[in-house]
Parts: C-alpha cells; structure tokens; sequence
C-alpha cells in the first residue's frame, strides 16, 4: 500500500513538472510570436508616422527582443525560434537604417542654412552678421555703442560706394535714417556731448555722399535702360 501511494506521488509530481514546462514553453511560444508579429507591424505604420514615433517604437522593440531571446531556453525546438527571430531581427535593421538614413538627410537639409538675399548681405556688413533683420529692430543700439555703430555704417558705404546699385543706395538711405530716428532717443537716455559732436561730424560728411551717389546710381541706371 505504501509503495502504491510512493508511485502515485511520483506519478503527480512528474505531472506537475510536465504541465509546468508545457506552460513555460507555451509562454516562450508567445513571447517569440509577439516580437514577430511586433516586426511585422511596425512595417505597415505609415512612414511618417513611424519617423515621428521612431523612439517609442525602437524602446518597445527592445523590450520585446529580449524577451523573445529570453524565452529560448524554455523551447524545445530552439533552433526554428532562432530562425523566426534572426529573420525579424533582420528585417527590423533594415527598416531602422531607413528610417535613420531618411531622418540623418531631413536634419542635414532642415540645419542648411537659407541663402541670404542681397538686402540682409548689405544690412550685415553696414551693422554686423544678423544685428538688423526684417524687423528694423534697432533696440541693441544704445549710449555705449551708437558711436561705432556710426563708424562701422559710414566707413563700409565709403569703401564699397562704387560696387552699390540704386536699390543698394535706396536700402542705405531707409538704414541711416532708421539709425539716426533711434539716435534721437538714445539722445534722451544719457548719450554724451563727446560722442554726439563725433556722430555729427560722421554725418557731415556722409549725408553729401549718400545724396550724390545715390542719383548717381539712379542717372546710371536709367541710361542703361534706354540703351
């Protein structure tokens, strides 16, 4: 009787170790399943969607590729699960380097710096790179630096008079009167009497020259049309 009962025991306990590994290895089917299927979905997501959530999906990958290597051990036909994953493992780098080879060309084309159009050349040299946009924003002027802006403004329409055209001489003519309007108020914010007679000289000579070139460039370039 007590034999009986030993091999009765032996005989549940083996059960329970058989359904055991039947649970494991139908967990570790599953697991391998699911990464493939994941691979397999990710190539029907539209590309620009997959482009926008490209990190969330590569996280979810990795998750789901280590438990699908994880679940190996608990197959018996290990080398077929190898296969299935080293196939999707493959065609997922190959969507990956897509997809990054597609978004490394958009970056490089969305950082190429826009040309710069004639105007913002000319208004970059006459007050600095990138000092005087569009907005006519002349705020960055003040007491301190209005001085060398004057000079700097002044001294490159003097070396370069003879290379302006009359739409140069006209973009010259709206800076040095937008500078001179926000001279006007830095008069009020405490400029001194020093750099004030030192603008006005500057100005002295400039004015007559930014008249005369500018008709110039005008006279010249409606003799060129009649021609």
């Amino acid at each position: 009787m007590k034999s009986r009962n030993l091999l009765l025991g032996a005989a549940v306990i083996a059960l329970g170790f058989t359904s055991c590994k039947d649970e494991k290895a139908t967990e570790a089917e599953k697991k391998v399943d699911t990464y493939v299927v994941y691979v397999d979905s990710i190539g029907n997501v539209a590309e620009a969607d997959a482009k926008t959530n490209w990190e969330a999906i590569d996280a979810s990958y990795q998750m789901r590729i280590n438990d699908a290597e994880a679940a190996l051990e608990n197959l018996k036909d290990k080398e077929k699960a190898q296969e299935r994953i080293d196939a999707s493992k493959a065609k997922y780098a190959a969507l990956r380097d897509k997809m990054q080879d597609d978004m490394e060309v958009k970056e490089e084309v969305s950082s190429t710096p826009a040309p710069v159009n004639s105007k913002q050349q000319l208004r970059n040299a006459l007050f600095g790179q990138g000092k005087i946009g569009d907005d006519m924003n002349f705020s960055w002027v003040n007491k301190d630096n209005i001085h060398s802006v004057y000079q700097q403004f002044i001294h490159t329409a003097e070396d370069n008079k003879d290379s302006y055209s009359r739409e140069d001489w006209d973009e010259i003519k709206l800076m040095y009167e937008a500078l001179d309007s926000r001279k006007n108020t830095v008069e009020k914010e405490g400029l001194s009497s020093e750099d004030n007679r030192k603008i006005a000289g500057l100005k002295f000579k400039f004015a007559p020259m930014l008249k005369v070139n500018r008709m110039g460039a005008k006279s010249e370039e409606m003799r060129d049309a009649k021609q």
